[in-house]
């Protein structure tokens, strides 16, 4: 009998913590929303993942300046690729040819030379 009690508060007990739980985290979740966390963390997640390299990046990445030629970036960035292909470095890689990238946009954009 006095098992068949405890196993019934202790059942009884588990459903009003769950119940409390939910409830707070609906409340934490409403006080979030109306101090603009929630909009805030989505904010500089979009940030952070919308951000692109700026002209002046690339060019320091590939160690050019603006008057240099379109043959000129293509030969530092074949040998930046290459040589980080070898030791292994996919972050650097992924970095020179992003710069590249950002550098044939901008090429193109001007209409000069012919980027490829």
């Amino acid at each position: 009998m006095a098992a068949k009690i405890l196993a019934n508060l202790i059942v009884m007990g588990s459903g009003i913590l769950a119940r409390a739980f939910v409830q707070a985290y609906r409340q934490a979740l409403a006080n979030a929303s109306k101090s603009g966390v929630a909009q805030e963390t989505i904010q500089n997640t979009i940030r952070r993942g919308s951000k692109v390299m700026t002209e002046q990046e690339a060019r320091q990445i590939l160690g050019v300046t603006e008057e240099t030629a379109w043959e000129e970036i293509l030969k530092k960035y074949d040998n930046l690729f290459e040589s980080n292909a070898k030791t292994g470095s996919f972050y650097i890689q992924s970095k020179v040819h992003r710069a590249k990238e950002c550098l044939e946009a901008i090429q193109k954009g001007k209409g000069e030379g012919t980027p490829s």
